[in-house]
């Protein structure tokens, strides 16, 4: 199933059209595992009409890759197919075979041809330099293995210099889900988004004719394809996956800073930095600062907090991981749990980041009040608001409440984001905030009781409503 994607294909596009520094093209597209790297490759090449030719690397011995390489290109079978003692002599076969027409090259998990044999990016580097280049190929090498995928684009690695483009593919928006779920509620999407993302596979995964709920517990199912996903991502960029999978089982069971997590999972803090630093690469978690925390003093912060960047190991961490040693006895048991805590698991992810992805739009189009340089959240002693904007230069600050509940939102949210919220937020700014001008927004999933919204209006407060928000998301 292909969704969405158009502004991956305009990019991919625009490679067919350019003319510079030469019409040859080398490009790197990766991401994450399930991300849709080979459905949005290939789409884009049956859609450009031109001869291609696709290939995935598997785990094996540079010699097997090779020949299974060479098997593709000549439509034989691998037993049929020559054997290349090197991959230089491959790629000259290959640039002989596409000669000066234009051509579409998919190399698919090439980190799996660069571990096999350390001498295969210098050669695709010297082939390039000698053959590719002057050709009117477009070489596209893709890959799941983030970090070594992006280890291509630095000084030191032998494609330093050559590549022409770069892609880093990233989750479907929430306005796709419309596509996998038809007829599905916002406030069930929401939910969905919030234990999957926007990841193509596990979006297909689901099945539209089921409930939320029955959904949501094949993720506990033994041999479902949800069930071993987790191990497999780690596994997938760590050698040694045990540790990390300590480090954000703490972060699963609430720890975000670094001392909590460290008491959390039991690791001295030095060793727990490099792996922060390494989950934060893959982009499995990231760091987050208050947003009034100033710029200058973004590096040296000790007010950071670590949360997850990848909804489904949020959820499973969460929920799954807790629970493991019970699911092949008492199953239910950890479903109920995660029934029972999924209303706050959704106010404090999905609906929060949704949020803010509706501000940033908002600031693009310019309809807000000023234009936001940073979007996040703030919290200090005694205060957390939710999704807030800021800009240094014009001292404005924007704060917002969000409140995913399906009760009527009290008059006494609205008092306390006025109140006490915006007290202590100003206290965190240059000289109390004196110079700052404030404004205030709400993000609720149901209605305003009465009260509440004759306040907001007398107090100017903007109300979104999640209609409104899914809504102006295209959702």
């Amino acid at each position: 199933m292909f969704v969405d994607r158009q502004e991956e294909l305009a990019f991919l596009n625009k490679l067919l059209a350019r003319r510079r520094p030469t019409a040859a093209q080398l490009v790197l597209l990766y991401g994450r595992r399930r991300i849709g790297k080979t459905v949005l490759a290939q789409h884009w090449a049956v859609q450009s009409g031109l001869p291609s030719l696709y290939w995935a690397a598997e785990p094996e011995n540079a010699g097997v890759q090779r020949r299974k390489l060479a098997a593709r290109l000549l439509g034989v079978d691998v037993s049929e197919a020559p054997i290349f003692e090197s991959w230089a002599s491959l790629w000259t076969t290959l640039a002989t075979q596409i000669g000066d027409r234009p051509f579409i090259l998919m190399l698919d998990e090439v980190s799996y041809a660069a571990e096999a044999d350390t001498a295969f990016l210098a050669s695709l580097q010297h082939a390039w330099d000698q053959r590719f280049k002057h050709s009117r190929a477009v070489i596209l090498l893709s890959g799941s293995h983030v970090r070594t995928m992006e280890a291509m684009q630095n000084a030191g690695s032998p494609l330093f210099g050559r590549l022409t483009g770069q892609w880093h593919l990233q989750p479907l928006p929430f306005s796709a889900l419309r596509e996998f779920l038809p007829g599905w509620s916002a406030e069930q999407r929401v939910a969905v988004y919030a234990c999957f993302g926007g990841i193509p596979a596990y979006l297909e995964w689901l099945d539209p004719m089921q409930s939320l709920k029955a959904n949501l517990r094949t993720v506990f199912a033994k041999g479902s394809p949800f069930s071993a996903e987790a191990e497999f991502l780690l596994r997938d960029e760590f050698r040694e996956s045990t540790a990390y999978h300590t480090v954000l089982g703490a972060i699963g069971r609430g720890a975000h800073s670094l001392e909590e997590i460290s008491n959390s999972a039991l690791v001295a803090k030095p060793h727990l930095s490099s792996h922060l630093a390494r989950l934060q690469e893959v982009h499995f978690v990231e760091r987050r600062l208050p947003v009034t925390v100033p710029p200058q003093r973004t590096r040296t912060s000790h007010s950071g907090r670590y949360h997850f960047s990848d909804p489904f190991l949020n959820f499973y961490f969460s929920f799954v991981a807790p629970a493991y040693s019970q699911l092949g006895y008492w199953p239910e048991d950890a479903m109920d749990r995660a029934e029972e805590q999924l209303r706050a698991f959704i106010g404090r992810g999905a609906f929060e980041r949704l949020c803010w992805v509706w501000l940033n739009q908002a600031s693009r189009a310019g309809n807000l009040p000023f234009e936001l340089e940073r979007i996040g959240s703030h919290w200090a002693r005694g205060v957390q608001v939710d999704a807030v904007g800021i800009n240094w230069r014009q001292h404005a600050i924007l704060l917002g409440e969000c409140k995913w509940t399906a009760d009527a939102v009290g008059r006494d949210v609205v008092d306390d984001l006025l109140t006490i919220k915006t007290d202590k937020t100003r206290q965190a700014l240059p000289e109390g905030g004196q110079h700052w001008t404030v404004h205030h927004y709400l993000f609720t999933r149901g209605p305003l009781t009465p009260p509440a919204r004759t306040l907001a209006r007398e107090k100017h407060v903007e109300v979104v409503e999640l209609k409104q928000l899914a809504r102006d998301l295209g959702a």
